[in-house]
């Protein structure tokens, strides 16, 4: 037999588990709705990211090597790279989604723009699953209704995840990533050549951090929060906005885009022969928001585990091989999101406690840990000695910001 599977959304998550399985020779169906989706969220990229996904230099816009981090009172922390060769990538969303979509099907997945609306769930572990969906390939939105049978089906369709709810998979809280496209004038596109900001106050997120992040030819300056009513949405990013007047003046709005984002993981994220990956399990970290490089590496985890626990195609996984997965993904990055999410509750509750947080990001040592563990994904253990003085630092910061009071 030859193992059928289906992804649905081709985000960085359906694209890279799409990739992995066509290139087993596993018969895989890459769905997309929106061919030209471009996601609004920041577009940070790890450096590993780079070179484990095999990402060509020109999808990378610019390349950081300077943070800003500003605090509730406009005092400002540099962030420098020290090392030449190491950065933050900054990318649009519709460049790299596009390059990893069609990369997947140059090697085999059988892309579909159509929209999914149903799924016919099997009543035993052998029968295939039914796909209800609106083809528009030639027939744009209106579309041609049609149906395909699986033996798997994957879920990258993001936090509003159809196939979460077919499949039953339960609710989740999410934030909101709001964020404008503001094309400035050329002697303050220089200023951020290969600088980002970070702000972070009550009045540009009350839970979160607001950013401007240098694009092509243009800045995303945005904010996330959990206020999920467009009043309070749109005062945040008038916040921002108000921020960094100064920098912005004479800027250009050229794109307005909102999203959801999940605030953790699921609680189920497999179901029988059904699998979640990316915003759809909810692996978007908190305190950084950040959700790329996890949503690309849990979608090739996923389909890793289906060629290996398939035999290359050869058998139907169960529930329980499917699991596997999950138990791999939990195991290598449960902890990390568990003291992330420690991270934002102590850090961005007050506005005392920012500016204690800025404060600590002042230290050499901080800055060093921090970005070992965003570029490469590892949180790198410091000798004890610097891991005494990181901690040490971190309450000193916060008695002085009186953080520590309930």
């Amino acid at each position: 037999m030859t193992l059928r599977v289906a992804v649905i959304g081709s985000g960085p998550a359906g694209s890279s588990a799409a990739q992995t399985l066509a290139s087993s020779g596993i018969e895989t169906y890459l769905f997309e709705r929106k061919l030209d989706n471009a996601k609004p969220c920041g577009g940070a990229i790890p450096l590993c990211m780079v070179d484990e996904f095999d990402l060509p230099p020109e999808i990378i816009d610019r390349r950081v090597r300077k943070m800003k981090m500003i605090s509730p009172s406009n005092r400002e922390v540099d962030i420098n790279l020290v090392n030449e060769e190491e950065y933050i990538g900054m990318c649009r969303r519709e460049v790299l989604d596009g390059f990893l979509r069609n990369r997947a099907a140059k090697l085999g997945a059988n892309l579909i723009n159509a929209t999914v609306h149903k799924l016919d769930i099997p009543a035993n572990n052998t029968e295939p699953y039914t796909i209800h969906y609106v083809d528009h390939t030639e027939t744009g939105a209106e579309g041609v209704a049609k149906t395909l049978k699986v033996d798997l089906i994957i879920g990258a369709d993001g936090a509003n995840s159809r196939v979460a709810k077919e499949m039953g998979a339960g609710d989740y809280n999410y934030a909101i990533a709001f964020q404008e496209r503001i094309r400035l004038p050329e002697d303050k596109m220089a200023y951020y050549n290969d600088l980002a900001e970070m702000y972070v106050g009550n009045d540009v997120s009350t839970d979160f951090y607001a950013w401007v992040f240098p694009k092509y030819d243009h800045v995303a300056v945005g904010t996330g929060t959990m206020h999920v009513n467009k009043a309070s949405i749109k005062q945040l990013q008038a916040g921002i906005r108000a921020r960094a007047s100064e920098k912005l003046a004479g800027g250009k709005i050229i794109k307005v885009e909102a999203h959801p984002i999940p605030e953790h993981p699921r609680p189920r994220r497999v179901v029988g022969r059904i699998a979640l990956v990316g915003d759809a399990a909810g692996y978007v970290t908190k305190s950084s928001g950040e959700g790329i490089y996890f949503a690309a590496k849990s979608g090739r985890m996923c389909a890793e585990t289906i060629v290996e626990v398939s035999n290359n195609g050869n058998r139907i996984p169960t529930e329980d091989d499917l699991k596997i997965y999950l138990k791999r993904w939990d195991k290598k990055y449960g902890l990390t999101y568990k003291v992330l999410d420690i991270l934002q509750t102590v850090f961005y509750r007050s506005d005392a406690t920012r500016e204690a947080f800025v404060e600590m990001c002042d230290d050499l040592d901080v800055q060093r840990l921090t970005f070992d563990s965003y570029l490469y994904k590892t949180v790198v253990p410091a000798n004890p000695i610097t891991q005494l003085k990181i901690t040490a630092k971190t309450i000193a910061s916060l008695l002085r910001g009186n953080a520590l009071a309930p």
